[in-house]
């Protein structure tokens, strides 16, 4: 069967794609999992952002696929039903199936969407499985995993148990069913990779265990050297380890820095995801073997310096510094200390705006990112679905925003007991775009010809809504804000 499997184009305000345009994995890992017969596409739609209904209507054309999957996040869904619809246009007959965090959350908002069939949790075997069946003629209706329309009704099949990664049940990644170009991070050809999935920690807005429950599973260091191996024969220089939470296991992450370093993959630089606790318990070992193994930029997850705020993320346990097994306050700046002793870059994320902050715990948090982190992800607690952050704000009345497009991250859709939603975004956003500028020496050292093709594009994003007249100071900040909001609406409409 001819498969076309598609990423959606929308990408997150920190994430622009002058700068990140980061595959999708879990469309490759798909790729990687079917039947060797399938003809399967994979299309990262960030990729031709401004192109997209002409990038469809091409590969339709090219490919003439019998199968079309969607990977949606929550903020992707009104993009999605676009997609969908141009699809159906495109060729009716054509089977759709979603699949990602937001399907299989919200199953109950893709019903009405003309989809066929929807894969909820991880996909690999489910989809394998679904392919099997429409080659057969029939017999979906057992396959865990999926939903599945039958006229008006949507009958749901089984929930999938876990995948063990440890039993090699999930086959590698097909990179080669790629057929746009053009993945970077700051210049450099990236690409992603994963060595384990789940959490075992409850963070109050967090989708992860809402997908897949509190676990850790892990794949072979062989297998995961080998996709190392193959993302870098394929052109990559950066890779990003997607790990859920690659730090929950400590000893095991120093093995894979030995691990790397040993098969000389260590010329690569990597960009991981890390708890402040674990960096700031072991830092001392693990910081400088990090360094050697070639890793370069540690997304931080910090989430807030205040305690309170930390309670109602339940993230106060990950961001607990130990000493001999006994708490010993907050982990955050023990954690930076390492990493920048050791030369890493520190990509801090917090997140402002919870139900009872006040303006001053806010600059709080944005004083904090300002003096500390290298470059800031500050976001906004966001309603996803299912996570029990949503079950509180919905509660307390706090929610002001039901357009799932705006739920990005970094546009506030939820006010607090003190402050409007949009004081709140107005608030990270004056801050912020000066923070970013700030990096800006660190990426010339790190990617000087990078910064020197592309700063006057990255200014221009980071300001926009700008004039020469609120760059002179003869206007407030928020008539640029203002402007800035109109432009991101703007922007949203992908399709």
């Amino acid at each position: 069967m001819n498969v076309l499997l598609l990423s959606m184009p929308d990408y997150f305000e920190h994430m622009p794609p002058v700068a990140v345009r980061m595959p999708n994995g879990a469309l490759t890992s798909l790729a990687g999992n079917v039947d060797d017969h399938h003809r399967v596409a994979v299309a990262d739609l960030i990729l031709s952002h401004r192109r997209v209904r002409e990038t469809i209507t091409r590969l339709f054309h090219e490919i003439n696929p019998e199968v079309v999957g969607l990977s949606v996040m929550t903020f992707q869904r009104q993009t999605a039903h676009r997609i969908i619809d141009l699809a159906r246009t495109l060729k009716p007959g054509v089977k759709i199936v979603v699949g990602g965090y937001d399907p299989s959350l919200a199953p109950n908002a893709y019903e009405g969407m003309g989809v066929d069939y929807i894969v909820r949790g991880e996909g690999e075997v489910t989809f394998r499985e679904l392919l099997r069946a429409l080659e057969r003629g029939g017999g979906s209706e057992s396959i865990c995993g999926l939903s599945r329309r039958e006229g008006n009704r949507w009958p749901h099949g089984p929930a999938r148990p876990v995948h063990r990664l440890e039993d090699d049940e999930i086959r590698p990644p097909n990179r080669g069913a790629r057929i746009l170009q053009g993945y970077t991070l700051l210049g450099r050809q990236v690409d992603v990779v994963e060595t384990s999935r789940g959490c075992t920690y409850d963070c109050s807005f967090c989708s992860i265990i809402e997908m897949r429950g509190r676990n850790f599973h892990t794949y072979s260091f062989e297998r995961v050297l080998r996709d190392i191996r193959d993302a870098r024969d394929r052109g990559a220089r950066t890779i990003f380890l997607v790990d859920d939470n690659i730090t929950l296991n400590v000893r095991r992450f120093e093995q894979l820095c030995h691990a790397i370093i040993e098969a000389r993959l260590n010329k690569l630089d990597y960009f991981v995801q890390a708890m402040t606790s674990s960096i700031a318990s072991h830092g001392g070992i693990l910081a400088p073997l990090m360094h050697r193994a070639g890793f370069r930029y540690v997304f931080l997850g910090i989430e807030n310096i205040l305690e309170g705020d930390l309670q109602f993320l339940r993230a106060a346990a990950k961001n607990t510094a130990r000493d001999n097994g006994k708490k010993s306050g907050n982990a955050t700046l023990k954690a930076i200390e390492y990493l920048h002793r050791n030369r890493m870059y520190v990509v801090g994320g917090l997140i402002v705006g919870n139900p009872d902050d006040t303006q001053e715990s806010i600059e709080a948090n944005l004083a904090f990112a300002r003096r500390y982190v290298d470059w800031p992800y500050i976001q906004h607690p966001t309603p996803y679905p299912r996570t029990p952050m949503t079950e509180n704000f919905r509660e307390r009345g706090l929610i002001t925003n039901e357009r799932v497009e705006e739920y990005d991250g970094t546009t506030a859709v939820v006010r607090t007991e003190h402050l409007p939603a949009e004081e709140i975004e107005y608030l990270r956003w004056k801050a912020e775009r000066w923070m970013k500028v700030c990096h800006m020496p660190a990426a010339f050292c790190h990617d000087p010809w990078f910064v020197v093709r592309h700063a006057p594009e990255m200014l221009a994003h980071t300001f926009r809504g700008c004039t020469l007249r609120s760059v002179l100071g003869l206007e407030d900040d928020r008539k640029t804000f203002g402007r800035y909001k109109v432009i991101r609406r703007h922007e949203r409409a992908y399709v």
